[in-house]
C-alpha cells in the first residue's frame, strides 16, 4: 500500500487588514486570519525598508508561536519619503498633510512579506519596493483635488494615505513596480515564491 501523506498544514494570515485578506484570497487557498500582537514602533535610526522587513517577520513569528503546526504569512508596508517613514494617517487632517508632503515627489513604498513554518524551521522574508511619483500642482494635485479624494476614499488606514487601486490613482503620475499587488499591501508573486519554498502547493 502507498504510504499515507501527512495532512497539509493550515495557512494563516497574520493580519486583520481587509486589503491583505482580499489579495491572499486570489490564490484560492483556504486560510484563517489572526491578529498579531506586535509592537509596531519604529526602532531608532531604522530605515523604512528595514522596519517593513522586521515587522513582517515579527508578525508571522508572533502568530506562529500560537499555531506551531501552521504556515504563517506576515506582511508590513512602510511609505518612504526621502528616507522618512509615512505611516497610516488615521485622521483626515494627517492624511491631508501627508498628501501635501508627497505632492510632486517620488515616494517609495516598501512592502515586505514573511512566511514562517515552525514544524520545518522555515522562515524567510522578501521585500518589494515600489517607486511612485505623485502629481505636482500643475499636473492636477491641488489642495482641492486632495480634499475631493479624501472625501471619496477616506484612506485613513493606508500607508501614505493613498489607495492606488481606487481614486488615488488620479493623484499619481507614475508607478514602477515588479510585483503588481505590492502597492495594495501584499506582493503576491513573492508570497507565492515563499509559500512554495515552505512546501505549500498553490496549483
Amino acid at each position: 500500500m502507498p504510504a499515507a501523506h501527512a495532512p497539509a498544514p493550515g495557512l494563516i494570515l497574520a493580519s486583520t487588514s481587509r486589503y491583505r485578506r482580499e489579495l491572499l484570497a486570489r490564490l484560492r487557498l483556504p486560510f484563517d486570519c489572526v491578529a498579531p500582537e506586535v509592537d509596531e514602533t519604529r526602532l531608532p535610526n531604522e530605515t523604512p525598508a528595514a522596519t517593513a522587513q522586521r515587522l513582517a517577520l515579527a508578525k508571522a513569528q508572533a502568530v506562529a508561536r500560537l499555531y506551531p503546526d501552521a504556515v504563517v504569512i506576515g506582511s508590513d508596508q512602510v511609505a518612504d519619503l526621502h528616507g522618512q517613514p509615512l505611516g497610516k494617517p488615521h485622521t483626515h487632517e494627517r492624511a491631508f498633510a501627508q498628501l501635501q508632503q508627497q505632492r510632486g515627489n517620488t515616494v517609495l513604498f516598501h512592502t515586505a512579506v514573511a512566511v514562517v513554518r515552525p514544524d520545518t524551521g522555515f522562515a524567510a522574508v522578501e521585500t518589494a519596493t515600489i517607486r511612485t511619483r505623485f502629481c505636482s500642482m500643475d499636473e492636477g494635485m491641488s489642495d482641492a483635488a486632495i480634499e475631493a479624494y479624501l472625501q471619496a476614499e477616506q484612506p485613513y488606514d493606508c500607508a501614505g494615505s493613498i489607495k492606488s487601486e481606487g481614486l488615488g490613482i488620479a493623484l499619481m503620475a507614475a508607478i514602477d513596480n515588479d510585483d503588481p499587488t505590492a502597492l495594495i499591501g501584499l506582493p503576491l508573486m513573492r508570497t507565492c515564491a515563499l509559500l512554495r519554498a515552505a512546501g505549500v502547493h498553490i496549483l
